[in-house]
């Protein structure tokens, strides 16, 4: 496994916590010991070895194909709807309001509006970002949000490929001021290896869409050689990113700018000289990962086909207790995680979205607590 150091434009190397049995520190090529806890109780609540998730409430009900979600200062959340191109606006009081649809968006399995971010220096930069699919590609625009309501998109980056499958689609500002997204190699393998392809890859961009000043090689991206990464987190300037897998290991990846990530030679870990291996690894029924967040020393990850809340924790790039599953089941389909800023936790399911058994209220975003 490469070693982990920091990269030539200061970000410290990414690290993507999880476990390896019998080994602490993520190395070798044991396969990962995981241990489960059972939700019990009303709310759901389990404890691991350092944490415990309870969920407390249901923030909102009734939202179609929830996908990105990012909180604005005043506590309230952007939600896209993936399928059928709105933003709502969320409260946590449960107020729900459309924000508007974003035009040029075309669904389709796992495409549509996805990942949103809001501008770090909202509301003086009142502009919000978007990763979607059109007919031709994916893209990343920015729109002005003020007085409740959106502009149209100025799209900032596109050539992103796009398929029915394998459309990435999560974005996330760093600690460093610039954003990052993750994509997916479009359902052509060959992409994720191509260096003159945006598929397959974790860009870091400006927000006018350019590659940030430092990025190996001064290209878009700063990693290749993913399947498809729905998932990034940062914890200080570490940057934690999931992966889904094809049939056998989904992936958490410890990113290094300009490393290579092993697709399609690799699924898992598979000892490849010249690629990175993952630090962690779960058989596919037990995640399918999406999004991920940071919080109280944990990585959370959602996961839809395993139908469950991974409580990773970490500390200094390195595992620092066994992953712990929470709520198992119980609540469907789980696709993204994002830390409140109460330090709840606010997580929506994913059975509207043609691939889960979808019950009265769904899709919901409930509110999760954390405690030690």
């Amino acid at each position: 496994m490469v070693g982990m150091g920091k990269g030539r434009w200061g970000l410290v190397a990414v690290l993507v916590a999880g476990v390896v049995a019998g080994c602490a520190d993520g190395g070798g090529d044991a396969r990962p010991s995981l241990s489960t806890a059972s939700p019990n109780g009303p709310t759901g609540t389990a404890t691991g070895k350092a944490v415990t998730l309870a969920v407390v409430g249901v923030v909102a009900t009734g939202v179609e194909v929830p996908w990105g979600l990012a909180f604005l200062p005043d506590s309230s959340a952007l939600v896209t709807e993936r399928d059928s191109g709105r933003i709502k606006r969320v409260t946590g009081s449960g107020q729900v309001s459309e924000v508007g649809t974003v035009e040029g968006v075309d669904p389709s399995s796992e495409g549509g509006l996805l990942g949103i971010a809001v501008d770090p220096g909202y509301p003086k930069r009142p502009y919000i970002y978007v990763y979607y699919s059109s007919g031709d590609d994916n893209r990343i625009a920015r729109l002005t949000y003020s007085n409740g309501g959106i502009s149209e998109p100025t799209v900032i980056l596109e050539g992103i490929p796009q398929a029915a499958i394998h459309n990435g689609g999560r974005l996330r500002f760093g600690p460093d001021g610039f954003l990052y997204a993750g994509t997916g190699d479009g359902a052509d393998r060959p992409n994720s290896q191509s260096d003159d392809s945006l598929g397959g890859k974790i860009l870091r961009i400006t927000t006018d869409g350019k590659p940030a000043p430092g990025n190996p090689g001064g290209r878009l991206w700063i990693s290749k050689g993913h399947r498809n990464v729905q998932g990034l987190a940062f914890g200080g300037s570490q940057l934690y990113a999931a992966e889904f897998g094809q049939d056998t290991w989904d992936e958490l990846n410890a990113i290094t700018p300009g490393s290579n990530y092993g697709w399609p030679a690799a699924e898992g870990v598979s000892n490849l000289d010249g690629m990175v291996d993952p630090i962690a690894q779960w058989p596919t029924k037990d995640a399918s990962p999406s999004g991920i967040a940071f919080a109280q020393g944990h990585i959370f990850m959602a996961s839809l086909r395993g139908e469950r809340l991974w409580a990773i924790p970490v500390a200094d790039g390195k595992r620092t207790g066994d992953p712990v599953a929470f709520f198992t089941g119980k609540y469907g389909r789980l696709r993204t995680v994002e830390a409140a800023r109460d330090g709840s936790l606010w997580l929506t399911t994913s059975n509207t979205d043609g691939r889960g058994d979808a019950k009265p209220g769904d899709d919901r975003i409930l509110r999760v607590t954390v405690t030690q």
